[in-house]
């Protein structure tokens, strides 16, 4: 219990420290792009460094579709305590992870000031997810979307080489 606290926490003076000394006013887009880029940045190599523990001692993935359902059973439980709720995909690259509770924005109120807020708060968990999917081997995007609080949509856009 106490760990979960002190990531909620980090995590949220993380995002914090990142906006308080990215700007000196007033943000623009390109402040908030710049933030949201060090923040995507951080959750990637954290990303990588899990995923390596994570397989260690775990036989190789199948395919695609397989490292998704590791992702979203083994991977979202170590490290948002969780599975996902639901996984989509179009069975073209493209996957949608659904997460009806997600922890790190249930300290978050509801509310159109606070749904607009949600988004700082999700660059760093896009990156873990990234940075996860590099180490299997699979480049992609991730971006996330939050139409009511605290669920979360996460769609991963695999790259083809």
């Amino acid at each position: 219990m106490a760990d979960e606290s002190l990531f909620d926490f980090l995590h949220m003076e993380i995002v914090s420290h990142v906006y308080k000394h990215s700007s000196k006013g007033e943000m623009d887009n390109k402040d908030r792009a710049v933030c949201v880029s060090v923040l995507e940045g951080m959750g990637f190599r954290v990303g990588q460094g899990l995923i390596e523990r994570l397989t260690r001692d775990s036989p190789s993935f199948k395919d695609e579709l397989d490292i998704m359902k590791f992702v979203c059973k083994d991977f979202w439980t170590k490290v948002f305590r969780r599975q996902v709720d639901n996984l989509r995909t179009n069975h073209q690259g493209t996957y949608v992870l659904q997460d009806n509770k997600f922890c790190l924005l249930t300290q978050l109120s509801n509310g159109k000031q606070y749904l607009d807020q949600a988004p700082k708060y999700l660059a760093f968990s896009c990156g873990v997810v990234r940075g996860g999917l590099s180490n299997l081997g699979l480049d992609s995007v991730v971006t996330a979307e939050v139409s009511t609080m605290p669920s979360c949509k996460f769609q991963v856009v695999i790259q083809k080489l």
